[in-house]
């Protein structure tokens, strides 16, 4: 049986899909590395919502694929960028969301944690930005989560220099109940964080990052470096007091990176496991045992996807999440808040389903050829 997809001439080829999933069970937990999954919202696809409504998320099945990730043994990075943080989940829905999905943790022992942030506001002086971020951080603790302390767009349109960075973090470092995860997210992923740390030299930034873990290390567990740089990630890293940890937030580099070397290695938390996370939970396991050889063979092969997934304009990777999550039927529709489906193509959505497919990430491979038929027809072309 084939399907036809279009090529890059304009025609059409080809494809004949894998008949069985990649097989994959859910196992023990994780004993070498700490591994989050950041974790797309699903749509309401029945909500009379326009681009400017606020986001109409179906509850039911965004819980049911947070369980899913749970159930492989990840831990769910919640209310990131990856759940249309600041691309149309506002401050409201994102509360929303961290409450249903907090609770949802504690009533089956999963590990969550929750990206706190100051998307309330659209700027404002540096009181008014700490406060946005005081709000957050109380809703998150409340909530019994791990708070992620995401970057500010806000405070990256305010912030004079390296020592307002100092000053707002400093601050909500020293009121935090529990160590934190510090958040750097290039502006490949959101283009108003340009400049974070106070300077646009990366250098000088890294200096202005690690002065700020410096100075309260028992309230940093660890950093989320988003940077698409595994050679700066690998620097920064081997530069962390004791006992901080680096989570990798690399979707270009991370199994060399997860896999470390002589010197250490990076956790995890990835918008890729998203849609890999049996997968990516397997291959941890393999490493757990000490076989970095057979985590390399298993997570290797996942980069030209993910790296499909990522390409410019990064920020929206979201798109193709949301795609391969209804192709492999954790949700049953291709919808997403703020009608972000159409913000890549048609061969970029055939590519992403015959990369997946090749990797066997469809538990039913029939059901993702049927629904990517039925794709294809809305856009004309017909089997």
């Amino acid at each position: 049986m084939t399907i036809r997809l279009p090529d890059s001439s304009g025609g059409l080829r080809s494809y004949e899909p894998r008949t069985e999933p990649l097989a994959v069970t859910p196992g023990t937990p994780f004993t070498s590395r700490t591994v989050f999954s950041a974790a797309h919202v699903v749509a309401d696809p029945f909500a009379d919502a326009g681009p400017d409504s606020p986001a109409a998320v179906d509850w039911d099945a965004t819980l049911a694929f947070r369980r899913h990730l749970w159930s492989h043994g990840l831990g769910v990075a919640e209310a990131m960028d990856t759940a249309q943080r600041g691309m149309g989940l506002d401050w409201a829905g994102a509360a929303e969301l961290i409450r249903r999905s907090a609770a949802e943790a504690k009533s089956v022992g999963g590990r969550i944690a929750c990206g706190v942030g100051t998307d309330q506001i659209t700027g404002g002086s540096l009181t008014q930005i700490r406060q946005a971020y005081e709000e957050q951080l109380a809703l998150v603790e409340e909530s019994g989560a791990q708070a992620i302390l995401m970057a500010s767009r806000a405070l990256a349109a305010t912030a004079s220099g390296p020592e307002d960075y100092l000053e707002v973090y400093g601050h909500l470092l020293r009121q935090a109940a529990e160590p934190v995860v510090l958040h750097w997210l290039g502006p490949m992923f959101d283009p108003a964080l340009e400049g974070y740390w106070g300077s646009k030299d990366l250098d000088a930034a890294t200096d202005t990052f690690l002065e700020v873990i410096a100075a309260h290390p028992d309230k940093v567990d660890g950093i989320k470096v988003s940077l698409l740089d595994a050679r700066r990630e690998v620097d920064l890293r081997r530069r962390l007091p004791d006992g901080v940890r680096c989570y990798t937030g690399d979707d270009f580099n991370y199994p060399e990176l997860i896999a470390g070397d002589e010197q250490g290695f990076s956790h995890a938390l990835l918008g890729i496991f998203d849609p890999l996370g049996p997968l990516a939970a397997q291959a941890v396991r393999v490493l757990d045992t000490g076989n970095v050889t057979g985590f390399r063979e298993l997570l290797d092969p996942t980069v030209e996807l993910s790296r499909h997934l990522f390409q410019t304009p990064t920020r929206f990777y979201k798109t193709g999440v949301v795609l391969l999550a209804w192709l492999a039927g954790h949700q049953t529709h291709f919808t997403m808040v703020g009608g972000l489906q159409s913000a890549r193509s048609l061969p970029h959505f055939t590519r992403a389903y015959e990369l997946a497919d090749g990797l066997g990430l469809f538990p039913d491979p029939k059901l993702a050829e049927e629904r990517m038929k039925t794709l294809l027809s809305l856009y004309g072309v017909n089997q």
